[in-house]
Formats: structure tokens, sequence, C-alpha cells
């Protein structure tokens, strides 16, 4: 009688799991998910070493790539969108991950870069892009967030973080790139102050190229 059940149960698994790898969605969906990662890879291995304008390193932008997908984030922030480099990254985690990223940049020459760049790379539909000076859309953005990276002005990094703080969800973190600039008072004041927060757990990113920095809201 056991070895019936087993026997019935061996079956059932395996018509079960047969469904679900020859569903004509599911099967759509992952060779959507591999012709997308293989457009975004060669747009980013074509534009290697052209990024400037205050682009993130490759490094970085991998850095930014794994937190999102580690961390299964899915509504983010990008303040300082440059030309397109991180933004990339991220909208390129965000579509496994089912989320999308909004990204501000007030230079309207960069902007349009960017968005031809977004464009080429197949990552548009992930990216909302904004034309705006971020000093006031942060304070309109509704939220909630979990996953926000600033890479704009260095004197206004601890305004954008009292301003987007509390928007963003426990569990979720806010990035800061090139945090290794102490001497900076605006990197400086930013950093004294998250680092005293006692809800946010802040750290170093070590792989990081040019420092980013984490901090991780824990209530």
């Amino acid at each position: 009688m056991r070895g019936k059940c087993k026997i019935a149960l061996f079956f059932i698994s395996f018509i079960f799991f047969s469904s679900i790898l020859t569903h004509p969605t599911l099967g759509q969906e992952t060779k959507m998910d591999m012709n997308r990662g293989s457009k975004v890879k060669k747009f980013l291995e074509s534009h290697r070493g052209q990024w400037v304008d205050w682009n993130v390193p490759e490094v970085d932008g991998k850095v930014l790539y794994e937190l999102i997908i580690q961390n299964n984030y899915k509504k983010a922030v990008d303040i300082g969108t440059s030309t397109g480099h991180s933004a990339i990254w991220m909208a390129w985690a965000l579509s496994k991950t089912g989320g999308k990223l909004i990204t501000i940049e007030i230079d309207e020459g960069r902007y349009k870069e960017a968005l031809a760049n977004f464009r080429e790379a197949g990552v548009s539909e992930y990216i909302d892009a904004r034309l705006a000076d971020a000093h006031e859309l942060v304070k309109e953005l509704e939220g909630p967030f979990d996953f926000i990276f600033c890479d704009a002005d260095k004197e206004w990094y601890k305004n954008y973080f009292v301003a987007l703080a509390p928007k963003l969800e426990v569990g979720g973190c806010f990035t800061a790139h090139n945090v290794s600039w102490r001497s900076d008072r605006g990197i400086k004041e930013f950093l004294d102050y998250v680092l005293s927060l006692p809800n946010f757990e802040t750290r170093m990113d070590k792989s990081s190229e040019q420092s980013i920095s984490v901090s991780y809201k824990k209530w």
C-alpha cells in the first residue's frame, strides 16, 4: 500500500513540475529576462570606460545591483542620474525583483543623454526619470521606498537623508556615494548624523571603489 502511495505521489509531483516548466507564460518570462540581461550586458560592455560626468565606476554599479537583488528591493530612488550608469545597474536589478526606479537629474543635457542610454540598454520601462531639482523633489516624493542611492551635491547629503528617511521602509537602506571624502564638510556632516541614529545601522561597503555607505533602517 505504501509503495503504491509513493508511486502515486511521484507521478503527481512529476505532472505538477512538468506543467510549471512548460507553462507558456512562465517560459516567456524567463526568455524575456534572458534577452533583457543579454541586452544590458552588451550595452554595459560596449560603454565600459566611457562613463564621465560624475557617473559611478563599474564596480560600484555592481554593488548597487547586488544590494537590490539580495534584499529583493522594489521601490528605489536615485538622486543624481548624471548620464545613467548607476541607474542602469539598479534598473537591471529591479527588472528581476519586479520593481522600478525613480531617478532625478537637474542638468537637461545629462538627463537627455541618460534617457537615450536607458533606451539603448533596454531598461526604460523600469525607470521613471525626472528632470528636476532634487532639493525640492525629494520632499514631494510620496514613498514608501526600500532603496535609495545618493550621488549628488555632497553638502546636501544630510538634507536628502532627513527628507527621505521617514519614507524608507523598515529593512530598506539609504546608500551614499563618495563617503571616503571625509575632508568634505557635507560628507562629514552626513556620516556623523547617520552614525548617531539608533534606528539605522550603517556600514561602509568594502568592495566599492569610491566608498559607498549603506544604512539599513532597523525600525
